[in-house]
């Protein structure tokens, strides 16, 4: 066997075996990831709440980006592209995930204008508008911690992420490192404003990813529970 055939196998050798090793480095941390954080319990769900489909919208076992666009949703169009681009495109083929917009009832018009405009052919079965009165929405709004306050219009920057058991999901401790080092005060996230591209394509989308890779685990039965950074919610409140 001539030089040239042996360095052309050990180049071979060594573009296998390199993805090998560094999968194998991974491997641990896929088990010892941190879940991402309950910020509040018992979010309600959508009973009171119609929508323009058969089969009931619910929160319950689901994995729910849920939002408020309120009485004038073609208003709001920056916030639902933002949506469909960053969020629904990304994950509209994981199991049991989908968007929500709570509306007030008599916007349903309006509401088939946004989906054309922001949607001209792609396929939104996992995105649903649910319609219901303002105090219902009131309510779902102050089931959720939130940082700011309902719009007089029932409309909110905001989306929040609710997991199959309508747990709330977020940061509580949302400090950069360099904000550790400085002994900033804690602060949290309990919702992702839709009009800051940012934090929608990177904190969102990689805290979604999160809860997927916890429910995955669940699945498996390698989930390790004792490792939640929230392991009780004692002291938060909305």
């Amino acid at each position: 066997m001539n030089k040239k055939k042996v360095g052309s196998y050990a180049i071979l050798g060594v573009l296998f075996f390199l993805p090998v090793a560094f999968l194998l480095m991974l491997y641990p941390s896929t088990h010892n990831y941190q879940p991402l954080d309950i910020v509040k319990a018992g979010v309600l769900d959508l009973e009171a709440f119609t929508s323009d489909v058969e089969e009931p919208i619910v929160l319950k076992d689901h994995i729910t980006i849920l939002g408020f666009l309120g009485e004038k949703p073609m208003s709001k169009t920056i916030e639902a592209s933002n949506l469909k681009e960053l969020i629904y495109d990304k994950f509209k083929g994981f199991k049991k995930f989908q968007i929500v917009i709570v509306m007030p009832k008599g916007t349903e018009a309006e509401v088939t204008k946004l989906k054309a405009e922001v949607n001209s052919y792609d396929d939104i079965r996992f995105w649903h508008f649910v319609y219901g009165n303002p105090t219902d929405i009131k309510r779902i709004y102050f089931s959720l911690k939130s940082r700011t306050e309902l719009n007089t219009d029932l409309s909110s920057h905001d989306v929040f992420i609710i997991d199959k058991d309508l747990n709330q999901r977020g940061r509580i401790d949302d400090r950069t490192d360099n904000e550790l080092g400085k002994g900033t005060a804690v602060y949290g996230l309990s919702g992702y404003n839709c009009v800051e591209v940012a934090e929608i394509k990177n904190k969102m989308s990689d805290d979604l990813r999160i809860v997927f890779t916890e429910y995955r685990q669940k699945r498996k039965g390698e989930f390790n529970s004792e490792i939640r950074r929230a392991r009780d919610l004692k002291g938060i409140s909305k």
